[in-house]
């Protein structure tokens, strides 16, 4: 015969539980939506991306091609945010100088996500000799001195391109990732579902996918929001340094490399200004999503 499950009861209360989606996950997102600046955050950065990805449609300019009889042209109704040293309109080059921006910071991001999420969670869940290998390895990427490579590295290869720039930077970026990751996976793995998981004949990468990991996605997610900022801020330095996208290639950094002289600072704002305030305005959005994600997956707020 089943159980009468009554009002007050245990099977009710779960019921009742699952149905309003109190999990963590719920909790935090049911938080994180009532965040208002995060949500408009997400929206303004919606709106960059979908510009930026549909230059296509949005301009009829080529970024790349130097047109000397337009050189330097202040706003018009031609060229709306005018033109640059080369002729170049300066509309279509920020739309495309987004889309190698965007793009280069998201590929290093995803990369180092999964890539430091890989390796700590190896280490962390095995320890012992495989973690001390893998740690020691991870200090060494951690503080290798990364500028100089990348400065070594352009001038021996003066035909890199985004791809080079893209696999240097992730290669070199994924240690942080990696010891926040095995620093949760070690605190974890000594939970009861864990011990519970492996008496049931759990494997390894089953206990770390299925049981571990869904544990501590917030705080890896938190962290990749982090992550994608400092990427377009890396790929935006190293390109207004002359070592990352090659000057040729439309990016926010090469646009910004541009006002190196007073004369273009103070009388030729339209050249850098708008680029300017598309970094600062993305860096801003992106960190605001971080900081309304942190607070909503806080532990204490899912209490």
């Amino acid at each position: 015969m089943e159980p009468v499950i009554t009002p007050n009861s245990p099977e009710a209360s779960a019921h009742q539980g699952k149905r309003r989606g109190t999990s963590p996950w719920a909790i935090g997102m049911r938080k994180f939506a009532k965040n208002k600046l995060a949500i408009a955050s997400i929206i303004f950065l919606a709106v960059i991306f979908l510009i930026c990805f549909s230059a296509d449609f949005l301009t009829q300019y080529d970024p790349i091609k130097i047109d000397i009889r337009n050189i330097n042209q202040a706003p018009s109704s031609e060229h709306w945010l005018g033109t640059d040293k080369g002729g170049r309109d300066v509309y279509t080059r920020l739309l495309y100088g987004g889309q190698i921006s965007l793009t280069i910071g998201l590929s290093i991001t995803l990369f180092v996500v999964v890539f430091g999420t890989l390796i700590g969670s190896v280490a962390g869940y095995f320890g012992g000799l495989v973690d001390n290998l893998l740690m020691r390895f991870t200090d060494f990427i951690i503080t290798f001195p990364f500028l100089i490579f990348v400065i070594v590295l352009n001038s021996v290869f003066t035909a890199s391109g985004v791809l080079t720039l893209i696999t240097v930077v992730s290669v070199l970026s994924w240690g942080s990732t990696a010891r926040m990751v095995r620093g949760k996976i070690l605190a974890e793995k000594e939970n009861e579902y864990v011990h519970s998981a492996i008496s049931i004949g759990c494997t390894p990468a089953q206990v770390i996918i299925k049981h571990i990991l869904p544990n501590v996605i917030s705080t890896i997610i938190v962290q990749g929001v982090y992550l994608l900022a400092s990427m377009i801020v890396v790929e935006t330095g190293l390109s207004f340094l002359g070592f990352g996208v090659p000057s040729n290639v439309p990016s926010w950094g090469n646009i910004m490399s541009d006002a190196v002289s007073p004369e273009v600072i103070e009388q030729q704002w339209w050249i850098w200004l708008p680029a300017g305030a598309c970094i600062t305005l993305t860096i801003l959005a992106i960190n605001f999503v971080g900081e309304g994600l942190k607070d909503a997956f806080n532990p204490k707020s899912l209490r």
